[in-house]
């Protein structure tokens, strides 16, 4: 059965779809070696040889699912020019070709799921399932309750307003103020963004939670793989959400 080029290369676990479709339109694609721009074409994964930057990309059968902890000084993509550490570089022992769904900052340390399955890397990554991201935001000084509030129903960025954040302060240290925030979009460098509209800048930023999975029981570093039931429920947590009336 044919599918869309992205969709295939989301599946073969190359990248998102919405990577996939810029490595489509930058001519880093070829199906049966012509490269393909066009972002409607449909391959055959029985039939089509599809190659990614001259690589053979293929479905694999076993889908892997991993929570990892991201150290601070790691970059979120498979490929860096400037040499700097990738948080692929953490990833042992595993087969599969596996991805970074949503990102991380290089200074932002916490949890950051990875996978080779291009549904389950859409379901999260899709505006319209408002997968919350939690955060512990370390910032300079200390908040007011006007400043908590205009994060909670929405702040002007560069790129238009924010949707509604929960926030509040949890704990003070030496004038300075840790703050709780939960957000349910993907923006580049939101929080810290955020933050500083209200003057108030990240000093350290971690994100402890992605839907229903949290990053408890691993350290700097380290990865587990998830179960099948974890994954179930993150996906019918994330569908429920939608589903809602």
């Amino acid at each position: 059965m044919k599918m869309r080029l992205q969709k295939f290369l989301a599946k073969a676990g190359i990248a998102s779809r919405r990577t996939s479709e810029k490595l489509i339109l930058n001519g880093k694609v070829k199906v049966n070696g012509n490269v393909i721009t066009q972002l409607g074409t449909k391959v055959d994964p029985e039939q089509d040889i599809v190659t990614v930057n001259s690589k053979v990309a293929k479905i694999e059968n076993r889908k892997v699912y991993i929570a990892l902890y991201k150290p601070k000084g790691y970059i979120t993509t498979l490929a860096d020019p400037q040499g700097r550490k990738k948080v692929s570089d953490l990833i042992k022992n595993v087969k599969e070709r596996v991805y970074p769904v949503g990102r991380l900052d290089y200074d932002t340390e916490g949890l950051l799921l990875l996978t080779n399955d291009g549904d389950f890397a859409y379901t999260l990554t899709h505006p319209k399932h408002k997968i919350k991201k939690v955060y512990l935001a370390k910032v300079q000084g200390i908040p007011s309750e006007n400043d908590l509030e205009k994060l909670r129903t929405g702040i002007l960025l560069s790129d238009g307003i924010t949707a509604p954040a929960e926030a509040f302060i949890l704990k003070t240290c030496d004038h300075n103020a840790i703050v709780k925030i939960t957000i349910y979009e993907g923006r580049n460098r939101q929080v810290r963004r955020m933050m500083e509209a209200i003057n108030h800048p990240v000093l350290h930023l971690k994100r402890i939670k992605i839907g229903n999975l949290d990053i408890s029981n691993l350290k700097v570093g380290q990865y587990r793989f998830l179960s099948k039931r974890e994954v179930e429920n993150f996906l019918n947590h994330a569908t429920a959400k939608v589903d809602k009336p």
